[in-house]
């Protein structure tokens, strides 16, 4: 980003480590943001070098030298992915408050979920990963009761009408069956909210538990809940082959 050149505002906010490009989008449209004191439009541009940007109140102040920040935690149960909340709820933000830059979660996990959460300063990291075009894979493990039967197994791979709309395909095997319960790995490559948990209950199951166990090609593994490391530079690599290779 070079002084002098115009920039979608989603990217600029998102660059500045403030939000991911979609949440940036829903400031914009939501009026939380303006330009050099008049309220900004979804799809406008502006120079960060020179045009004063205020988003919710603050300025940005962009460093090109800042130190980009990418950030795995195990999100426990109980906390909700966002970085402040004003019910005064359990935030993810408290789980790496010791990082020195303002990170910003990369997707989301429900309340009551819990695994593996990347969190970034970087937005085009963000848009990497979370962005509806590149069908990032995230596999879960997921508990349900009552036991699955074959026609609901069927149901949840093939596609689930949720809101209105047909889900995406999901590869589901069972990795464990019991009388009154059922232990699924699913792997999905839409993100739409509380997916999961909708799906199931579309068909009739309640789902007790739920944990991201892998994002791409980078495995929770045996991080503990609450806490995060950041990603290897080797880590970092196999994402971007990845996603290399899912655009090709």
């Amino acid at each position: 980003m070079e002084k002098g050149e115009k920039i979608r505002l989603q990217k600029i906010i998102a660059d500045a480590g403030i939000a991911s490009r979609r949440k940036a989008e829903e400031l914009i449209t939501a009026g939380a943001v303006t330009v050099n004191g008049k309220k900004a439009s979804l799809g406008d541009k502006a120079d960060p070098y020179k045009d004063r940007i205020n988003v919710a109140g603050r300025d940005i102040v962009l460093n090109k030298n800042a130190k980009k920040f990418y950030i795995m935690l195990h999100k426990p149960r109980g906390f909700i992915t966002t970085m402040s909340d004003e019910g005064g709820r359990k935030c993810v933000a408290e789980l790496v408050d010791d990082v020195p830059a303002r990170l910003f979660p990369v997707g989301r996990l429900d309340r009551e979920s819990e695994g593996l959460l990347f969190m970034t300063n970087d937005g085009a990291f963000s848009n990497l990963i979370s962005h509806p075009s590149t069908h990032f894979p995230k596999t879960y493990r997921v508990t349900v009761r009552p036991r699955i039967t074959e026609d609901q197994l069927t149901k949840l791979t093939t596609g689930v009408v949720i809101e209105g709309r047909m889900s995406m395909p999901a590869a589901v095997h069972v990795v464990k069956s019991e009388q009154d319960r059922t232990v699924l790995e699913i792997v999905l490559e839409e993100g739409r909210n509380r997916q999961i948990r909708k799906m199931c209950e579309a068909i009739g199951l309640e789902v007790a538990r739920l944990k991201r166990t892998a994002i791409g090609p980078i495995k929770l593994g045996m991080l503990q809940p609450g806490k995060y490391r950041e990603l290897t530079p080797d880590e970092m690599r196999a994402i971007r082959s990845y996603s290399q290779k899912l655009n090709n």
